[in-house]
């Protein structure tokens, strides 16, 4: 039942043509799992963390800097482990990205007609600018300096990486 569900995700996108389902299915329970296992980190340090400052958070999004501000205690060593963990699990998925779109350009520069080519390019290059968007307001978000933050800021950047790739993924598919 659960490798239908995969190869439901896999099929309407092509892949198949490109890679077995076998495949496809390790990809997406992959990505699923470390997703799920990044996020179950997240969460037990966010409920362990003691606050102080009530629980209003000053943001349209429940981020994890707008927490640590809340808290009483000593962050730094949160705010470290949470930075490892997040720096390996994007950099990860960054070098998968990387490698991915590395394999399908030599697979589209591979098509024989100039019109070929240039379908699948213009379906592959909206695909790569919402994602290049999703990566850089992330890291903007993150990695920021302290003086640069304002609310308004935060807001905007956030609204950008969360509502709309999602929000556009769609469109381009």
């Amino acid at each position: 039942m659960a490798y239908d569900r995969y190869v439901a995700i896999c099929k309407p996108l092509h892949y198949g043509t490109l890679m077995s389902s076998r495949a496809c299915v390790k990809m997406a329970a992959a990505a699923w799992a470390s997703g799920f296992l990044y996020s179950l980190v997240h969460t037990g340090n966010t409920f362990s963390i003691p606050l102080c400052q009530g629980n209003v958070v000053d943001q349209f999004f429940c981020e994890i800097p707008q927490i640590l501000k809340l808290s009483c205690s000593d962050s730094y060593l949160r705010e470290v482990g949470l930075i490892v963990v997040g720096a390996c699990v994007a950099f990860g998925c960054f070098i998968f990205i990387v490698l991915s779109y590395v394999q399908i350009f030599s697979a589209v520069l591979r098509i024989p007609s100039e019109q070929g080519r240039h379908k699948a390019f213009s379906t592959c290059l909206p695909h790569l600018a919402v994602v290049s968007l999703f990566i850089s307001t992330d890291l903007f978000t993150y990695l920021k300096p302290p003086s640069l933050s304002s609310p308004a800021l935060d807001l905007v950047v956030a609204v950008l990486y969360s509502v709309v790739p999602p929000a556009v993924n769609p469109l381009i598919y």
